[in-house]
């Protein structure tokens, strides 16, 4: 039998081209190598799950194989110009002290430059920052320092100021979705489209996370992934009920939006994510009122579609207060003492909103 091998492993980009949802990024990297216009420090920020290692990995490849930047899958080397330090465990001065030691020595097997990539750069400590900020500064013209982090906020300025920084963005959910796309034909796994987009969505623009989904999918299902195994899978709740609970509050049935709470909560979802979820659900609303910013919806476009058919029902009046009384809701559910009376009434309210002889459209 073979061994197993996550996707994120599996399908981790090797090159520039195959880094999804950073172009901003990638193509400055590519441009600087191809014009020789190598910074001696790069620091790679931003959330978990982005492409940050990946990044500075084809990076620490790409400056000793300039004509090669789109054969770097196929280049097989030892990487012996390649260091790499996990600064969450190794964050000591004396762990400083023995990089720098090792940056003195030149580059082999003749190749031009030493990378050193150092990941969770954040965890250093104050006088490990200190230590190696000289070498930071003038470092030998053969080196080469990487940085990654999660948090910035954390570097000391020293620091910031002496590396070229790139700002790496959460990844969107269609450029996430089509990745998955990409590596269930790969696997020869069937699946829907909307259920990718559940995916991408519910892994909150990190694509590592959305990957680990998928691989718990694709053992849940036995390689045939459909829209209602993800929503069970992952205790996501369906958009049918948002959709429901709007009708509810279009027609002022206070009495139908109880029974949907209360369904919603008897299948063991939390009362706080469904508040969150409605006032999402209803700032799509929001959205489609207008085609210019339809665009802003990360959906299916089954969903997308759905979504535009409701809108028009709604004025800008009605989605207001709603979205008010769903982040009021929000706010105060964790001080509250007694939380689903808390939910009920916002339900309650809402569900009154049209009620009052309010026209249905301005």
């Amino acid at each position: 039998m073979d061994n197993f091998i996550v996707s994120a492993r599996k399908y981790r980009p090797a090159t520039f081209e195959s880094v999804v949802g950073q172009q901003n990024v990638t193509s400055t990297l590519v441009n600087a190598i191809k014009n020789n216009h190598l910074a001696q420090a790069f620091l790679f920020c931003g959330p978990r799950g982005v492409g940050k290692t990946t990044c500075a990995r084809i990076l620490a490849k790409a400056v000793n194989h300039p004509d090669q930047l789109d054969q770097l899958d196929t280049i097989d080397d030892e990487n012996l110009n390649i260091f790499e330090l996990d600064a969450a465990s190794n964050n000591s001065v004396e762990d400083i002290r023995n990089l720098i030691d090792q940056v003195r020595i030149a580059p082999q097997a003749g190749q031009q430059y030493k990378v050193y990539i150092i990941d969770e750069v954040h965890m250093l400590s104050t006088q490990a920052f200190n230590a190696f900020l000289k070498t930071l500064e003038e470092p030998p013209a053969y080196a080469i320092f990487i940085l990654a982090t999660t948090e910035k906020h954390k570097i000391l300025p020293t620091i910031l100021s002496r590396c070229q920084t790139f700002d790496f963005s959460r990844i969107t959910v269609n450029d996430m979705a089509n990745h998955l796309n990409y590596i269930a034909e790969k696997e020869n796994v069937t699946v829907e489209p909307a259920a990718l987009h559940v995916v991408a969505q519910k892994a909150d623009g990190g694509l590592r996370d959305a990957l680990s989904m998928f691989d718990m999918l694709v053992t849940f299902t036995n390689g045939n992934i459909s829209y209602q195994n993800v929503i069970e899978n992952l205790n996501v709740l369906d958009h049918d009920y948002y959709f429901k609970v709007s009708e509810a509050m279009l027609q002022n049935n206070i009495a139908d939006g109880l029974l949907i709470l209360n369904d919603v909560i008897s299948k063991g979802f939390d009362p706080h994510l469904f508040v969150i979820g409605l006032a999402e659900h209803l700032r799509n609303i929001m959205v489609c009122l207008n085609t210019s910013t339809v665009m802003l919806l990360e959906l299916s476009d089954q969903l997308k579609e759905r979504y535009q058919q409701h809108a028009p029902q709604w004025n800008k009046g009605w989605l207001l207060r709603a979205l008010q009384l769903t982040n009021e809701c929000d706010i105060h559910f964790k001080t509250s003492k007694n939380q689903r009376l808390l939910v009920e009434l916002c339900v309650m309210q809402l569900c009154s909103l049209t009620a009052e002889g309010a026209e249905k459209k301005k």
